[in-house]
């Protein structure tokens, strides 16, 4: 009887710590690993994994944007929805290839073709080629929609903004932090 009457208290005490617990939270404002960037900033987890390597996407003459980032940076983390809202226009013809900075390790490669020979060690990171493998933009920090649009424009000889009807980045009012299952 004893042992019962223990057992039944060790199991209300471990439910109860567990209603006590606090809850998961993630943040923009933090360096807190919360999971896929993409899927949780920016509500699109269809960038990671990219559907092709650099190499694969200058082989076959595809303008290409290569984002450099990491999953626990506040920077990174307030990056994703520009590199998601430039996938609603550019997604069909342009290649979009998020690489997580923590898997360029040791020297950096020698192949142009390789994503880590671009690699400044600063994230986010944004490259922007051209059909041929050039690089049209090469900035690092939290840069404008306005200025990777322009150089995408550029890359698809597509008209400068001032010359079309301006389309501006909708506004990232709500994070989605709930679990759906």
């Amino acid at each position: 009887m004893r042992r019962f009457v223990l057992c039944c208290l060790t199991v209300l005490i471990l439910g109860m710590s567990c209603l006590w617990s606090p809850a998961a939270q993630a943040s923009l404002q933090d360096d807190r690993f919360d999971g896929n960037i993409f899927a949780l900033y920016a509500g699109n987890g269809s960038l990671v994994p990219p559907r092709m390597p650099l190499s694969q996407a200058i082989a076959e003459h595809r303008p290409s944007l290569l984002v450099f980032y990491l999953d626990d940076s506040r920077d990174c983390k307030q990056f994703a929805s520009v590199v998601s809202q430039l996938q609603a226009p550019y997604g069909r013809v342009v290649e979009f290839i998020p690489v997580n900075a923590d898997t360029v390790q040791g020297d950096r490669p020698q192949d142009p073709a390789e994503a880590g020979f671009y690699y400044q060690g600063v994230v986010p990171q944004v490259v922007v080629f051209d059909q041929q493998g050039k690089v049209r933009l090469n900035q690092t920090g939290l840069v404008a929609y306005d200025a990777i649009d322009d150089a995408l424009r550029s890359v698809l000889d597509l008209p400068a903004r001032s010359q079309t009807e301006t389309t501006r980045p909708r506004i990232l009012n709500e994070i989605n932090t709930e679990l759906v299952q």
